[in-house]
């Protein structure tokens, strides 16, 4: 498949092989893994940096494949689920740091283009959460707030 903003052709990656159950090296109490993402979470890791950690650190291949459920869905029935889901939130912050370089750079019409791209894969799958339910209805992207709106 072709990349979005490029003329070419995008590189192929791995591919996790297909399991439907943990393998049996792993760690496999599934509350000890629940208290450990909800741990992670209160110190203020992304739930991208806790299946790392998870995975690193404490062995557990999938949080998926143990316990039954993404680590996403553990951290919503604690109460603990962002109000902007991650891949948004990342693209935010790739933004707001693109418009710094342009506030002191006036002239990088390069960072220009990439900005306008991002800011486009911003309002798009900001469009796509607000249609699954994900976000509310009325969201919509302003480059002014959107320091203000990661900072809650």
């Amino acid at each position: 498949m072709a990349r979005m903003h490029a003329r070419r052709r995008g590189k192929s990656g791995s591919v996790r092989p297909l399991r439907t159950e943990a393998p049996e090296w792993s760690n496999k109490d599934p509350s000890e893994i629940k208290k450990t993402i909800i741990d992670l979470r209160k110190e203020g890791m992304s739930s991208a940096g806790i299946g790392l950690v998870m995975r690193d650190k404490y062995g557990v291949p999938s949080v998926k494949l143990t316990t039954g459920k993404k680590i996403k869905q553990v951290l919503a029935e604690n109460g603990l689920a962002p109000e902007i889901p991650e891949d948004l939130r990342n693209l935010i912050v790739k933004a707001l740091g693109m418009r710094k370089h342009l506030d002191e750079n006036k002239k990088d019409i390069h960072n220009k283009r990439q900005l306008i791209l991002t800011e486009a894969k911003v309002r798009r799958l900001g469009k796509y959460y607000a249609k699954s339910g994900k976000m509310p209805k009325d969201w919509t992207y302003k480059p002014d707030t959107a320091e203000f709106l990661l900072s809650r």
